[in-house]
């Protein structure tokens, strides 16, 4: 049975068909803010940290917003395998009850986090040279920053609406703020139409900035006043940038990998029930993207990857959550195999010869792996 598809934005897809996959034309890495979902992308991660595969040639940017961010601070770890094993494992235990508030679930967040990011390890994390981390957050802007339940659902409800009209009205209940590894902010930051502010990374920040991207609203209380950043409540980086949003590939002819765990893609948190809301092609043109197929995911314990809902279904019984998050993970690792052998597949001409312009191309032997022209 097909587990993977692999799609490519129309430059990316050019790229490949001319000269195959290359590891060393990846310029980011991609992590979307997808709450436990990320768990499919455990063993994917786990196999480019063993095999460095990326940043042989040069550093790569680590881009990610909530569990993103969360995912790439433990790549930037020195130990950086055992930095994600001991992350997985924390998060994936993680005991949540009916009694918790927005408070005691950032102190468990702060627990995660303190697992696998040593105070001590801070400033050999930020002089990684393989690595450049860039963490996602959004500043909340009026009432969007209050800590009452109903004040920030009501002007959550009024940024919906407004929404409904144009992304562009997100800015005003909230500023993106990219806290950053390096002594340069990411290339995307300097792009027309990049709205917002960017940080450096500090040993002082640096677990807050982590934390703060993954505190959702109305779930875990914002992170305040985070040290070199502008004075504010910083809650989760999905509300603005949800999945992608923006051209991430460093230069023109690099590659933007994004491993996902679904077909769609949606730009903000706020357009998660706006169908047509999609992120234009100049964004996703050197995307290469990697997601499961539907076929893999009705195999899986309750035939859904793991998301949200799962800490609600099993709020009095999280030893069942953790039996079936835990065996999901017996699953991601051959995932990467599938696909070292489709990147060798990628630069044989006699199976391009069978790609018709615009449609799909399938590489067999390979069950079900596909190149696309356009990403959506």
């Amino acid at each position: 049975m097909s587990k993977l598809r692999v799609k490519a934005g129309q430059k990316a897809f050019g790229i490949i068909k001319d000269g195959g996959f290359d590891f060393g034309r990846i310029s980011a890495y991609f992590g979307a803010a997808v709450g436990p979902r990320w768990l499919v992308a455990s063993g994917f991660d786990q196999s480019l940290l063993s095999g460095e595969l990326l940043g042989r040639k040069k550093p790569v940017h680590l881009i990610g917003s909530s569990a993103g961010a969360w995912r790439f601070a433990a790549w930037m770890q020195p130990q950086a395998q055992e930095s994600y094993r001991n992350f997985l494992s924390a998060y994936v235990t993680a005991d949540f009850t009916r009694h918790d508030t927005p408070v005691t679930i950032l102190e468990k967040f702060s627990h995660i986090i303190n697992s696998y990011v040593e105070d001590d390890a801070i400033t050999f994390a930020l002089a990684n040279r393989r690595y450049r981390l860039s963490v996602i957050t959004a500043r909340a802007k009026g009432l969007v920053a209050s800590e009452n339940g109903l004040v920030q659902k009501s002007a959550l409800a009024t940024g919906f609406i407004m929404n409904l009209f144009s992304r562009s009205n997100l800015y005003h209940f909230a500023e993106r703020v990219v806290f950053h590894s390096g002594s340069k902010p990411p290339p995307f930051c300097f792009q027309q139409g990049f709205r917002g502010r960017y940080v450096r990374l500090h040993e002082a920040n640096f677990k807050f900035a982590v934390m703060a991207s993954g505190a959702i609203p109305l779930v875990v209380a914002g992170v305040k006043n985070i040290f070199g950043a502008p004075r504010g409540v910083y809650r989760d980086g999905g509300l603005i940038d949800y999945h992608l949003t923006h051209q991430f590939a460093a230069d023109e002819d690099d590659l933007v990998l994004f491993f996902h765990h679904q077909e769609r893609i949606i730009p903000g948190w706020l357009d998660k029930k706006l169908k047509k809301r999609r992120p234009n092609d100049k964004i996703l043109e050197n995307t290469v993207m990697v997601f499961p197929t539907q076929g893999f995911i009705d195999r899986l314990p309750d035939g859904k990857v793991p998301d949200r809902d799962d800490f609600a279904r099993y709020v009095d019984d999280s030893s069942k959550r953790i039996q079936n998050w835990k065996k999901r993970l017996n699953f991601p690792p051959g995932w990467a195999k599938i696909f070292w052998n489709w990147c060798k597949a990628a630069g044989s001409r006699t199976l391009w010869r069978k790609c018709k312009k615009g449609a799909a191309a399938n590489f067999r032997p390979l069950p079900s792996l596909a190149v696309i022209r356009h990403l959506l």
